[in-house]
């Protein structure tokens, strides 16, 4: 009897036009479309360029999606520092429940990857189901996603729920891309060039791109919502986390207290979340998330400046470029 084959990772499950439902495949038809470093193609969609299949889940999560006053929903544009703040957001918003050193050992950080402890819409939760059952889920609920601004359910908008976005150093977030993007590719396609990737990059050409104005997005957001959105400097948080942890908790409607600051609350979890720490652990050393990615992949170097080690000054100088044109007159400066 011949063994049956195990299933297809979520990820791969809108990887040909014939799984797409045949009105996605109508409305992605119409869509302008670019080849890309790691798919087929990506598609414009309302300004922005996604991959068919993570479109796909964009799409359901804006019709289904219910947010609750008490969501906290972390964003980022890939490659941004996600996994550091994923860690920092769960053990900050329970640390509560692992206060002791006995909890402390059975800390789920210790045994699950950060990227299963906080989903991400469009690349778990609407990717594994249509329609996840997330009401019951207990409050305050800690999501993720790389969606724009203007690309977030409707509900999310209009709640009071929390948003932190997390922005990276162009630069660093362009070469952490390339990176990781070229572990995805098949092997015998071989790596992309980092001066190909790097022309779709500073034409907005990337995924949940353009990078400017994903930030933008949110950068706007803080300014007219400080309640709403919190806008954290990926760089700012290295140089100082603890008062950035300080800072969230307060945002978060959760402060430190007195006893906390004294008693090395913030010391213990920026120590456990460290990427030291973390990177060492054997759940981010072996396996697979479950959406087919290797957990080590999420763990390179996370260094401020490391694109200096993988560009030219003049291809950094033409990132630089591109931001400062994009960027002028917002008063955000990367």
């Amino acid at each position: 009897m011949q063994a049956s084959q195990p299933p297809s990772p979520p990820h791969l499950r809108y990887s040909r036009d014939d799984d797409m439902p045949e009105t996605f495949k109508d409305l992605l038809s119409s869509l302008p479309s670019e080849e890309y470093w790691v798919t087929n193609s990506l598609s414009l969609y309302q300004g922005f360029w996604f991959p068919p299949w993570i479109l796909n889940c964009v799409l359901t999560c804006q019709n289904h999606f219910q947010a609750q006053p008490s969501d906290v929903l972390l964003v980022t544009s890939p490659k941004s520092g996600t996994t550091w703040l994923k860690a920092i957001l769960f053990a900050l918003l329970n640390r509560a429940k692992y206060s002791d050193s006995d909890s402390q050992r059975r800390h789920p950080l210790l045994t699950q990857n950060p990227h299963d402890l906080v989903p991400t819409f469009e690349l778990k939760l609407y990717l594994e189901q249509e329609s996840p059952d997330l009401a019951a889920l207990p409050s305050p609920r800690l999501f993720a996603t790389h969606m724009p601004y203007s690309s977030l359910p409707q509900s999310v908008r209009d709640s009071n729920c929390k948003l932190v976005y997390l922005c990276r150093n162009p630069k660093d977030t362009f070469v952490s891309m390339w990176h990781f993007f070229n572990k995805m590719r098949p092997e015998e396609k071989g790596q992309i060039p980092i001066q190909e990737c790097l022309d779709k990059f500073c034409r907005g050409v990337s995924s949940f791109g353009p990078y400017w104005d994903h930030v933008l997005g949110y950068y706007k957001a803080s300014s007219e919502m400080p309640e709403k959105v919190l806008f954290v400097m990926y760089e700012q948080m290295k140089v100082d986390p603890h008062a950035h942890v300080r800072r969230l908790a307060d945002f978060l409607g959760c402060p430190l207290s007195e006893e906390e600051l004294r008693d090395g609350t913030v010391e213990g979890i920026l120590r456990m979340c460290s990427f030291d720490n973390l990177s060492a652990l054997e759940v981010n050393k072996r396996g697979k998330l479950s959406t087919g990615q290797e957990s080590k992949w999420y763990f390179r170097r996370g260094e401020v400046g490391d694109w200096v080690n993988y560009m030219s000054a003049e291809m950094g100088e033409r990132i630089d470029r591109v931001m400062a044109e994009k960027l002028d007159g917002s008063g955000l400066k990367l």
